[in-house]
């Protein structure tokens, strides 16, 4: 496994990281200890960027990562986690999105105790808070990299004016955002932005929540998934996202690759500053995306998909409207110029 840099950070994590998301809630029923499997499995195999936040399974997700590392060496290990997402404790309902410096704190301090480690490696604002300015988040943050709880801080979902202000309190390592051959939105402004700033990139959501592997229809979804209510997964949005992914697995299976390896590769070659961070729960699908690495895919391919998967091509928001309204969408796209 290679490494990437975060910008200009001088952080380095595993050029492919892992989204922890799904092993506690949001994709239906999990297993736990499949999911413990898997997470020392990739550590073994050198994904070694481990993503979490506070708001996965309302803490348990954290938990969950503090017994897989437990037995693993520390400075062997990249660990990344959110604050900022606020759910009622009765039903898990969204509340709100909290950046206010107390919170943050707060936050950071049952977060390092879920974790059972010392210190974050990285510590981002899950979104941005519309009633706090994110100067006020960004000192908060501050404060806790010169505490030594954290290492580094990042944004989530963040528009490239609100990147400049937090940037000018204090530089931040990462920008989180989704990008896919279905969602390239951070093409249009933020990656300039964070390219400009020397801001690495997560991206998380490579495969446009499992729609660009071919594997998953909204008729297998469980009752619980999340999915059932994505736009892109809706009947007459799912059936014209499909024309895409066919012309996806047609690329991919004259090149010897699965629909999954060959949406991975693509991102990885737009540029060295992108860490892709694709969350999975078991060990099978670890195996697949790890398998990317060791298939090189000629350029010209990246210009077919290029051509196949243009801006927009994607029919269906990436979120329901609530929470689209908790993302940052480019002007051009929002009608809003």
């Amino acid at each position: 496994m290679q490494k990437r840099r975060l910008g200009r950070s001088g952080l380095s994590v595993s050029s492919i990281g892992l989204g922890l998301m799904g092993m506690s809630e949001f994709y239906g029923q999990s297993d736990r200890e499949e999911s413990l499997r898997t997470l020392h499995l990739a550590i073994e195999k050198g994904m070694t960027f481990l993503d979490t936040a506070d708001m996965y399974g309302m803490g348990e997700n954290e938990k969950l990562l503090g017994e897989a590392i437990r037995d693993h060496r520390r400075e062997d290990l990249f660990i990344a986690t959110k604050c900022g997402i606020q759910r009622d404790p009765a039903n898990g309902r969204f509340v709100g999105v909290n950046g206010k410096p107390d919170y943050i704190k707060k936050c950071c301090e049952e977060s390092l105790r879920r974790l059972r480690i010392e210190t974050i490696d990285l510590y981002y604002l899950h979104r941005i808070d519309p009633a706090t300015p994110v100067e006020e988040s960004a000192s908060a943050m501050a404060e806790l990299v010169r505490e030594g709880k954290i290492r580094a801080y990042g944004l989530s979902e963040a528009s490239p004016n609100d990147i400049r202000k937090a940037y000018k309190v204090y530089p931040l390592a990462a920008l989180q955002s989704e990008y896919s051959l279905f969602t390239r939105d951070v093409e249009l402004e933020v990656l300039g932005t964070t390219r400009e700033l020397g801001i690495g990139f997560v991206a998380y959501s490579p495969f446009s929540r499992g729609l660009l592997t071919g594997k998953v229809s909204p008729d297998t979804l469980s009752e619980e998934d999340f999915r059932r209510q994505n736009p892109r997964f809706q009947e007459e949005n799912f059936r014209h996202n499909q024309e895409s992914i066919r012309k996806l697995q047609d690329i991919a299976a004259r090149n010897n690759l699965t629909p999954l390896q060959l949406a991975l590769s693509w991102l990885l070659a737009q540029g060295p500053d992108i860490v892709p961070i694709p969350g999975t729960t078991k060990r099978t699908h670890l195996n697949e995306i790890l398998g990317t690495l060791d298939h090189p895919v000629p350029f010209l391919e990246f210009v077919h998909l290029d051509e196949a998967f243009p801006r927009g091509v994607a029919r269906g928001d990436r979120y329901a409207p609530e929470g689209m309204k908790r993302v940052y969408i480019p002007p051009v796209l929002s009608g809003k110029e």
